[in-house]
């Protein structure tokens, strides 16, 4: 059986975003989930949507791992945040 949650995804590769998935639906969990790439796209995605979790690159082009963090924190100070790096 497969456990759902609302996964929010900050990165600028498709291809490192999949990666996560299948971690994801490897370890049981079916993700119900959005990548975002820019922080205009990331406040809509928070603004419509309650995540369960939010996973965000260390690095993006036009953004970064701790921006996102800090907008994340601004929106649910209490929201599960993941920073990963290649």
């Amino acid at each position: 059986m497969s456990i759902p949650l609302s996964v929010l995804i900050v990165e600028d590769y498709e291809n490192d975003a999949l990666l996560i998935v299948e971690e994801l639906e490897n370890g049981g969990i079916e993700p119900v989930l959005e990548r975002v790439e820019t922080v205009e796209a990331m406040k809509k995605a928070l603004d419509s949507h309650a995540w369960d979790i939010v996973i965000a690159d260390y690095v993006l082009p036009h953004f970064s791992g701790i921006a996102a963090l800090e907008l994340a924190r601004q929106r649910d100070p209490d929201i599960p945040f993941i920073l990963i790096s290649g």
